[in-house]
Parts: structure tokens; C-alpha cells; sequence
């Protein structure tokens, strides 16, 4: 999240589409809310996406990382007191508080003050409601819902900073981008009213739409031109997202508005212009093209959004599927040499990505954007929070460097709320349908109901510590569907799918999807081998600096924690280490030409290793599960002298 000298870094100084398919409208997934009004909305969605998602609330998670990482992750959104939650927006509207301000980027004069309290924090409840159907987090949504109600200006306004803020905006002076709190904050009500059926949340951001349509009257393109080099969020998704619900036409203009043709029209021409740009200011602008896209069917913001994703997830990014450093592409496209900073890999902008990934896949139907889905979730998003639901800022990439979270109402920081919102989503994007065919993307133990199609699907798999899963149907009824599993670009010889127990004598290309159609039977059962195999991925730009992978799990050296303090590990307002760790070089290795993995060697468990180094012997294991100790993901080859960042 940029924010000019209030940064960390100024505080501390087509592919496979399925042609045969009909395209029939989106109709958005897990909506709880009125059904004339989701009806409605439906009619709105442009017949452009071939693949649609499950309701989260169709989706259950089974045991496994993810389940326990979800639970966490709720446990610590119970952990915050409404009042706690409403005290800046209570004092903003001249209510009465007594609660405790929190601290970090909601303290009461940060400029940001409103964003986690009154936006991620909703969006969060109404995820947690819908996938999880945990009542006290619906409760509280409600609960502070209503009370921000009570905050919102006869005009529409609502923010826990007054609205002189916008003057300041208008007027060219510095401000710490207030559309992009404002965003927040109607984007979370509008998950309240989508995944909670929350309908005084509507009324709230409909209020917001409104004086954000008065607003914008006032100004010129040119006036929206300057305005908009100011980070402002997601504007243009949520009044586009406003339009779909309403139908009036009036957002929908106005999210236009929030076009910037600087960013729009190099990336309709396929350009790649996003050198010293910073990088998550981006992502949210290019999402909303996504979903304008969706609404009306121009096909200019379908180019936009997926050259966009293209050129940042196949150039752009480390091999963990995380971008930026210091909060920026530094270099040009496919050039990350010396970009593995202690600040790389802002956190948001791997989980923006992940939002943007699921509308590019929703058109084409390509199941090598789950390739990169996956290697992004496992890598840059799986292992960002630890045991108390505390969650990173950056993935640092600097060799030495160590896993720096925020604290628990101190900090506040922009991935505080994205990640609380990420990890209330999970069971999302495991399943996709296609009219009457099932697609199996993710390899997460889960349970999907389709109610529709009489189909209880049940996986049950250790994935990635066990490299296969079982598919249990139970129906209340034979059907005829066309089961399609996806199968990896990084699968390795050997893997086979069997059906009751019989092997097929059929298999697929990787990056594409194997499809079975059949005629199911309640209790019919589906095993597929995922057989993984090392493999080393140059970072681009750079082949001395090579990163390993086991299958889609991004391997990293454990360097220990002599020396490494809480101050090291746990930030409150600054999202950065206090003293910063000395740099130092990634572990350096020397290939065999005849086995250029042959330095590593199995460990005593699964997906750990032991690496033979110069300087000796070190433990490897996945970064995903790495904490409290230094390590490093890329190791350079003897005999070269790169400077990692």
C-alpha cells in the first residue's frame, strides 16, 4: 500500500479455451443477499464467463493446512472488540467513545484510520459468515454495520477522517490516499450485503456511491488525471460492483472516472510500461477493469486485464508467485536481478493477484492460470501468517533475512487486512463448473455440495506432503458428468488416475485438464498420482540465482536463529525489523553438470532435504512452514558474484 513519506521505506528513513462451451451469465458466487436483487444482478452479468465458481458455502475445507490456518485466522478477527473497531468513526461523527483506540495505521491521526476497522475487517466477517458460517463473526459484522449506519453523513459520507481529506486531494496537497480507505470501506459493505444478506450494508455503500458521484462531478478529465497518481484503491471495482446490485447506471459512469488512461492504454496495446510503478497501486485498478469487463463486455478491459496478468505473473514474478520490491517493479519485464530485497514481495500484491487470477481463469477456462494460482497461494500467501494469526507486510527474499509480522492492535498495516480476508477464503477457487462439468483445480481436502446436481464430492488428500487424492462421489441419483482434473504443469513421470480401482490407460498433457465423463454412481471413487520431482528456476535476469521447487512448493535453506530478536520478527506501526539484518550472500552451491541436483538429499521427513553448500551442510524445507529463524530462497552457483538486492 503506498502512502507517499508514510511508507515503510520513508518511515524508517487464451491459451485453452473451451470453444464448445456456452458462455451464460456469471451469476456471483456465494451470494446470500435478497434473490430478486441477486436475480437482478445476474441479468446485468454479460454472457463472457465460461467457467463459474461454487457458492463458498459449498465448499467446506477438511482437515489440513488450510482448514488450521483459516481457524487461526479467525480466532484472532474474534479477538477484536466492535467498540474497539468503531472508535474512530464514533469520535469522526462527534458520537460518544469510550473504547481504547488501536494503534498502528488505525491510530486516531493516521491518515489511513478506517481501513482495516471499517473495510477488511467487514470483508473478513462476511467471508468467515460465508465460508465458515460462523455466526459471531456475522453478528459482529452486523453489529458494526449498524453502527457505522449511525457514523454516515446526511450526504452520503462515511470515514473515520473527515472528508477535508478529499479537499487536500483535489487541491494537490499531501494526503494519504483517501479514495483508497473509502474503497475499503464500501467494498466491505458490500460484502455484508453479498455474503452476509446485510441490507442496511447496501444502504451504506449506496450512500458512498452517491457522494462519490457528487464528488467527481466537480472535475475535469484533466483534474481526474492528477487525482488519480494518488493510490486510490479499487474504486472503480466497487462502483462497478455498485451498478451490478442497483442497476444504475450513474456508478457505473462513474467508475469510469477512475480510469487511468496512463496505466489503461499501454496495456491495451500489450505494452509493458510498468517499470516504477508501485506495484499493489496497480493490481486493484486492473481488477476493476476485470469486473467493468464482465458488466458490460468491452472487450478493451478484457485485453487490459489479461495482458496485465500475463506480463506481471510470467515476468514479473519470483519463483514463490510474489512480485515487487520495496513495493515497486524496479526493472523491466523478465528482469529481476537484484530484486530479492528484505522488502520484496508485498504481501497484498500477492493476494490481489490471486483475485485477478480467478477473473482472467473465469474467461478462458485455462487451467495453466491454476498452475500459477497454486505455486501463488502455497508460496506467497500459505505461509504469511503464524501461530496467533499475526500476518506479514513483506515475504523477504534477501538472503538472512526472517518472517517480520505485524502486532495484534498496533499495526493495522494494508496485508493485515487483505491477509485477513485471504484467509477467510480458502475453500475458495477449489472447484469450478461448466454447465454440467466439474473441474478439480486445487488439491486441498475438502467437501463440495452440489446441490443442483444431486453431488456430494468429497477430496481427501495430504497434498503436498502426499503426492496423490481420492474423489468420493455420493448422488442421489446416477448423472452423467464430465469430471475434469487438472493436471500440473510441474507433474513428473509416472502419474496415473484410476476409477474404482481400475487404472485408465489414458492420461493428459501436463498444463492441461484430464476429463472423465461417465455416469456416476453414489459411491464411485477417483484416485490421481501426483509423482513431484525437484526442479531449480533461475530467477530472471540472473541464471546464477536459482530457486528450488518440489512440484509446486517453493524449497528454501534454513539459516537459523542465533541472534534473531522479537524486534526482528514483530513490527507495530513500521512493517520493517528494528536493527534491519546485514546482508549477506544466498548459500552458494556447485551443480554437477551430469545431475545439477545432486547437492540436495532427502531428509529424515517429507519435503525436507539437506543441502551440500561451501560453507557446509544446511537444512532445507518448505518456506511455507518456515518461522522464527533466517532463510533464503535463491541459491547462487559457485563461481558467480550476483548482487541479490
Amino acid at each position: 500500500m503506498q502512502g507517499s513519506d508514510k511508507r515503510r521505506r520513508f518511515l524508517k528513513t487464451g491459451a485453452l479455451a473451451f470453444a464448445s462451451a456456452l458462455a451464460v451469465p456469471r451469476v456471483r458466487a456465494f451470494d446470500t443477499a435478497d434473490p430478486a436483487s441477486v436475480a437482478a444482478s445476474a441479468a446485468r452479468e454479460k454472457p463472457v464467463c465460461r467457467m463459474q465458481p461454487f457458492a463458498l458455502n459449498q465448499v467446506r475445507l477438511l482437515d489440513s493446512d488450510f482448514s488450521r490456518a483459516a481457524a487461526i485466522n479467525l480466532e484472532y478477527l474474534h479477538s477484536l472488540p466492535v467498540d474497539r473497531l468503531a472508535h474512530s468513526f464514533r469520535v469522526q461523527a462527534g458520537q460518544p467513545s469510550s473504547a481504547r483506540p488501536f494503534g498502528g495505521w488505525e491510530k486516531p491521526d493516521c491518515e489511513l484510520r478506517g481501513h482495516f476497522t471499517g473495510g477488511h475487517y467487514l470483508s473478513a466477517a462476511a467471508l468467515a459468515w460465508a465460508a465458515q458460517g460462523d455466526a459471531t463473526m456475522k453478528a459482529r459484522g452486523d453489529e458494526l454495520v449498524a453502527i457505522l449506519a449511525s457514523c454516515q453523513r446526511p450526504n452520503g459520507y462515511l470515514s473515520a477522517f473527515p472528508e477535508s481529506f478529499f479537499d487536500r486531494l483535489s487541491a494537490g496537497e499531501k494526503v494519504w490516499a483517501p479514495f483508497y480507505t473509502l474503497h475499503k470501506i464500501q467494498a466491505g459493505m458490500l460484502d455484508m450485503y453479498r455474503l452476509a444478506g446485510n441490507k442496511q450494508a447496501l444502504a451504506v455503500a449506496t450512500g458512498i456511491g452517491n457522494w462519490t458521484v457528487r464528488w467527481l462531478n466537480g472535475f475535469s478529465d484533466a483534474d481526474m488525471a492528477h487525482i488519480l497518481k494518488t493510490e486510490y484503491g479499487g474504486m472503480n471495482e466497487s462502483m462497478v460492483d455498485l451498478y451490478a446490485i442497483t442497476g444504475n447506471s450513474r456508478y457505473l459512469d462513474a467508475a469510469h472516472r477512475f480510469d487511468q488512461a496512463s496505466l489503461f492504454e499501454p496495456l491495451a496495446s500489450h505494452r509493458d510500461e510498468l517499470k516504477g510503478l508501485h506495484s499493489n497501486t496497480q493490481i486493484p485498478k486492473i481488477i476493476g477493469a476485470a469486473r467493468r469487463y464482465e458488466l458490460t463486455g468491452e472487450p478493451r478491459y478484457r485485453r487490459i486485464a489479461e495482458f496485465f496478468w500475463e506480463t506481471v505473473t510470467q515476468n514479473r514474478t519470483y519463483a514463490t508467485g510474489g512480485s515487487s520490491n520495496d513495493e515497486f517493479w524496479n526493472t523491466g519485464p523478465g528482469d529481476l536481478r537484484g530484486q530479492l530485497g528484505l522488502y520484496a514481495a508485498e504481501c497484498c500484491v500477492a493476494y490481489n493477484l490471486l483475485k485477478l487470477t480467478r477473473h482472467v481463469y473465469a474467461w478462458n477456462g485455462d487451467p495453466r492460470a491454476f498452475d500459477y494460482y497454486e505455486r501463488n497461494l502455497y508460496n506467497a500467501r500459505l505461509g504469511t501468517q503464524d501461530a496467533q494469526g499475526m500476518k506479514l507486510y513483506y515475504y523477504s527474499l534477501r538472503p538472512g533475512g526472517a518472517k517480520f509480522y505485524n502486532s495484534p492492535t498496533d499495526s493495522f498495516w494494508c496485508c493485515t487486512g487483505s491477509g485477513a480476508e485471504e484467509f477467510a477464503r480458502f475453500n475458495d477457487a477449489i472447484y469450478f463448473r461448466d454447465d454440467d462439468a466439474l473441474h478439480v483445480n486445487l488439491f486441498i481436502a475438502s467437501e463440495l455440495e452440489w446441490p443442483e446436481m444431486g453431488l456430494t464430492l468429497r477430496q481427501e488428500t495430504d497434498f503436498p506432503r502426499e503426492a496423490a487424492t481420492r474423489l468420493r462421489f455420493t448422488l442421489t441419483q446416477p448423472r452423467e458428468i464430465a469430471l475434469n482434473l487438472r493436471i500440473p504443469s510441474w507433474i513428473a513421470p509416472g502419474a496415473r488416475v484410476e476409477v474404482n480401482g481400475e487404472a485408465l490407460d489414458t492420461f493428459a498433457s501436463p498444463g492441461s485438464y484430464l476429463t472423465i465423463k461417465r455416469t456416476w454412481q453414489s459411491g464411485d471413487r477417483v484416485s490421481l498420482t501426483l509423482p513431484m520431482t525437484l526442479r531449480s528456476v533461475p530467477l530472471p535476469g540472473d541464471d546464477h540465482l536459482q530457486a528450488i521447487t518440489y512440484g509446486p512448493i517453493v524449497l528454501a535453506a534454513r539459516l537459523g536463529a542465533k541472534g534473531l530478536t522479537h524486534d526482528q520478527q514483530y513490527g507495530r506501526y513500521d512493517a520493517g525489523p528494528s536493527p534491519e539484518p546485514k546482508p549477506q550472500p544466498a548459500p552458494q552451491i556447485a551443480p554437477d553438470e551430469a545431475d545439477p541436483l545432486a547437492w540436495l538429499a532427502p531428509g529424515d521427513k517429507p519435503l525436507t532435504y539437506r543441502a551440500t553448500t561451501r560453507h557446509g551442510v544446511v537444512d532445507v524445507a518448505p518456506l511455507n512452514t518456515i518461522q522464527g529463524e533466517r532463510y533464503a530462497v535463491y541459491w547462487q552457483t559457485e563461481g558467480s558474484a550476483t548482487d541479490a538486492g
